[in-house]
């Protein structure tokens, strides 16, 4: 059936209680089931799921996936089997849209441990014991849905903002329950089949699971003789290099550099292929661009200058030059302050984010609230709010300063910066779909870096704070738009919400030592293992960066080096302006172009690879209602998010099975 909406003229000269009154009247649907025992219990586990891939994700690439798409088309695909089955009667749309909305927070509780956490320990070289990430993330999130409430009732209720992407879902599940019934299915299998194939490639190029497999079970090493288990080589280049050592081949090599030290190595990554068609082609090409200027041009002429040199650590031991090394050395101060200017001008050229904060409605009553309240059965009441925020903002700064010695004032100074930054991201998210975090992270990263300078956690902590509550807020909201769409109950989705902060902390959590903390042969674990080739952390190491640069301002650095973040901050000044000039139709963001930077150039070269498929197939089937057209443009969520979902899960059970056959 067709979405009802209100329209333009109704939006501006209604009052809050006449479009509450329309909505409980036309839109809400009380006695339809939402929050159920199962739609919990569903997004809790799917909310595992998502939160466990976008870490993994997220520490190869810096890039948080958000597939909340996938989750409505898996829930609705699952049920409508067990209902087709009889063992279970189908799902409503309004659980399905509390799974959703569960499954998508839980995916946003990954972000910290990516950024900001992972950065603090490779500052400070100081573990983290999981109860303290756990408390500190599910607090500062908490925070982050009792700030949002308020703001609910301003952007959704009275401002009827559009919210794109919460649109988007709303949309879909309006689809798929009342006429495309067939079209979920489908989209449902493209991500089954796509998660398989993934899996199994993943399966056959993972030691552990073949270890497993072909010693523990098959017990080839008994009769077969094998002193390791045969694996497909990730790195397809492996096959020429050990052909080369044989039969002295040509070794590539860039001004005498080979080019294995600089990264540029061919391998073969599903997930990233996947995360690739997600991001598009003009992101994809922007990370390219910086890949290739970093290790093809500029690291190899770095490393003949002397300016990336191999390492003699105190006790003797070298450390070779690597691309690891090269962005540690040098590439990562231009590769930060391309993404630090990027991502500021972007944010200074919507002036809309910050202008319609203050813009009031012609024609609006002086209270929108006169007349009776008829939601006040059904919405999160104001009072929570205004309890839990005074509450859980003095609990943060206690787990701020008990667990990471920022100092009291510096706790306390950066709670006002959290809630006007919230605003700014909320209305960011409600207008665009894009939630600055970044950007708005460095701007409390900076201010209370100029206070203080000498610890590190006084800027990381607070200004990751900032990020996780702000974004905290402004997903919640873009989650209960398509509520709201369809009639759910506000309370009910909030309690959804804090559902899917519990979902994703207690998954990422220890999962984050597994992957990125794993313990030696000895049981000791090191920072040493946060960033290595399989995953190069390059959120954190933005957040290092900036965390070094304040601490230590630009000494030490080499003069290379600071003309290179000079001539970075210019050019993305420049590729934004162009951006802005064009309406967006410049094919280059600067932020992406320092992202390609820190990231494994390998891996940049696949998620081009991924992007430039589903460009080539989208312009090739343009014609609605045709099955390419279903495949390769309506399917690129769904087959992306599978290929992200098999390697993911089989990548995450290798790096398990790893510790424990160690």
């Amino acid at each position: 059936m067709s979405l009802q909406q209100l329209d333009d003229e109704q939006i501006r000269t209604w009052t809050r209680a006449q479009k509450d009154e329309w909505w409980f009247k036309n839109i809400y649907r009380g006695d339809m089931p939402q929050l159920t025992l199962r739609s919990g219990l569903t997004g809790f586990l799917l909310g595992s799921i998502l939160s466990a891939t976008s870490l993994y994700i997220g520490g190869k690439t810096g890039i948080g996936v958000g597939v909340g798409l996938s989750s409505v088309i898996l829930s609705f695909a699952l049920f409508r089997l067990l209902h087709r089955s009889g063992l279970a009667a189908d799902y409503t749309i309004l659980e399905n849209n509390c799974t959703q909305s569960i499954a998508t927070a839980a995916g946003y509780m990954t972000s910290p441990l990516i950024s900001s956490l992972a950065a603090y320990m490779l500052v400070t070289g100081h573990i983290l014991t999981w109860w303290q990430m756990l408390s500190w993330m599910v607090v500062v999130a908490i925070l982050g849905v009792l700030v949002a409430f308020p703001m609910k009732r301003r952007f959704i209720n009275e401002e009827q903002l559009p919210f794109p992407e919460g649109r988007a879902s709303g949309v879909v599940l309006d689809a798929l329950y009342h006429g495309a019934a067939d079209a979920g299915m489908f989209k449902a299998k493209l991500l089954g089949y796509t998660a398989v194939a993934a899996g199994v490639f993943q399966l056959i190029i993972s030691d552990s699971w073949m270890r497993l497999l072909q010693f523990n079970i098959l017990k080839m090493d008994k009769w077969a003789g094998l002193a390791e288990p045969w694996v497909l080589r990730e790195r397809l280049d492996d096959y020429y290099y050990a052909a080369a050592a044989k039969l002295n081949l040509w070794i590539p090599k860039i001004m005498g550099v080979d080019v294995r030290q600089l990264g540029l190595r061919f391998t073969v990554d599903a997930a990233l292929i996947g995360v690739g068609g997600l991001m598009g082609i003009r992101v994809a090409t922007s990370c390219l661009i910086g890949a290739f200027i970093n290790y093809a041009v500029l690291a190899p002429i770095m490393i003949n200058h002397g300016d990336i040199v191999q390492r003699v650590l105190p006790r003797g031991a070298v450390v070779p030059i690597s691309r690891a090394e090269s962005v540690n050395q040098w590439a990562l101060w231009w590769g930060v302050a391309t993404m630090v200017v990027g991502s500021l001008v972007g944010l200074l050229a919507r002036p809309e984010i910050f202008t319609s904060m203050f813009k009031s409605r012609k024609g609006r009553a002086k209270d929108a609230g006169n007349g009776a309240d008829v939601l006040k059965d059904i919405e999160l009441p104001l009072k929570v709010s205004y309890i839990g925020v005074p509450l859980f903002s003095v609990l943060g700064a206690w787990v701020t300063h008990a667990f990471f010695g920022v100092p009291w004032t510096l706790s306390f100074i950066s709670l006002p910066l959290i809630f006007v930054l919230t605003i700014i991201c909320t209305n960011s998210m409600a207008l665009t779909s894009w939630t600055p975090t970044g950007a708005l992270a460095k701007i409390t990263q900076f201010t209370i870096g100029a206070i203080d300078r000498t610890n590190p956690a006084s800027n990381l902590i607070p200004a990751g704070m900032t990020g996780e509550v702000s974004a905290n807020a402004a997903n919640l909201l873009s989650d209960i738009k398509p509520g709201y769409m369809l009639g759910a109950k506000p309370r009910q989705q909030a309690i959804g919400h804090v559902i899917g902060i519990f979902s994703g902390a207690l998954t990422c959590v220890p999962l984050f030592y597994l992957l990125f903390l794993p313990p030696d042969h000895e049981g000791l674990r090191s920072t040493a293992t946060i960033v290595t080739e399989q995953f190069a952390m390059p959120a954190a190491l933005q957040w290092k960066g900036v965390a070094e640069i304040i601490a230590r301002g630009l000494k030490g650095l080499p003069e290379s080096a600071i003309i290179s973040m000079a001539v970075a901050a210019i050019g993305a000044l420049l590729v934004e302006v162009a951006r802005i000039v064009t309406r967006g139709r410049f094919p280059l963001t600067a932020v992406s172009i320092g992202l390609g930077v820190v990231l494994p150039p390998d891996a940049t070269f696949m998620m081009w690879i991924g992007a430039m498929i589903f460009w080539i197939q989208g312009n090739r089937h343009r014609t609605a209602g045709t099955r390419s057209f279903e495949i390769w443009v309506e399917g690129c969520e769904p087959i992306c998010a599978g290929l992200i979902t098999g390697s993911a899960l089989i990548g995450i059970g290798n790096a398990i099975i790893n510790v424990l056959l160690s």
